[in-house]
């Protein structure tokens, strides 16, 4: 079974940064657009952002656009997602996602294979 391990999750204070990491178990991540996403207690799983296979597309929800930044190392066979003026607002479990079928990056979950287990990040003073 294709498995993707989260992890760089953890507390951290307002305007504070974090470094996600998403890894595959067994299988290259190489061929497969990767997108993350976030749910917060009592609200809906939200699109983050996506990066295409190649790393040609990416997208970013309106929440986070200017502050995170998702990019991939093929070689690393590993997608990170660097989060910067971490606001309480962004605490939720955040999931990474693996798409054989996403061409031009989109955050829509349905268009989603394979999900991790989720890591916590949790921004208060």
């Amino acid at each position: 079974q294709l498995q993707l391990v989260e992890s760089g999750g953890g507390l951290v204070q307002p305007g504070g940064s974090l470094r996600l990491s998403c890894a595959p178990s067994g299988f290259t991540l190489d061929y497969l657009a990767i997108g993350w996403f976030r749910q917060a207690p009592g609200k809906e799983r939200e699109g983050v952002s996506c990066i295409t296979s190649s790393g040609g597309s990416t997208v970013y929800a309106d929440s986070v656009k200017g502050r995170f930044t998702i990019s991939r190392d093929n070689a690393k066979n590993t997608v990170y997602l660097q989060m910067n003026s971490l606001k309480p607002e962004d605490t939720a479990v955040y999931y990474c996602a693996a798409s054989g079928l996403i061409e031009v990056a989109d955050i829509n979950p349905l268009k989603y294979d394979y999900w991790g287990q989720g890591t916590q990040v949790t921004v208060s003073s």
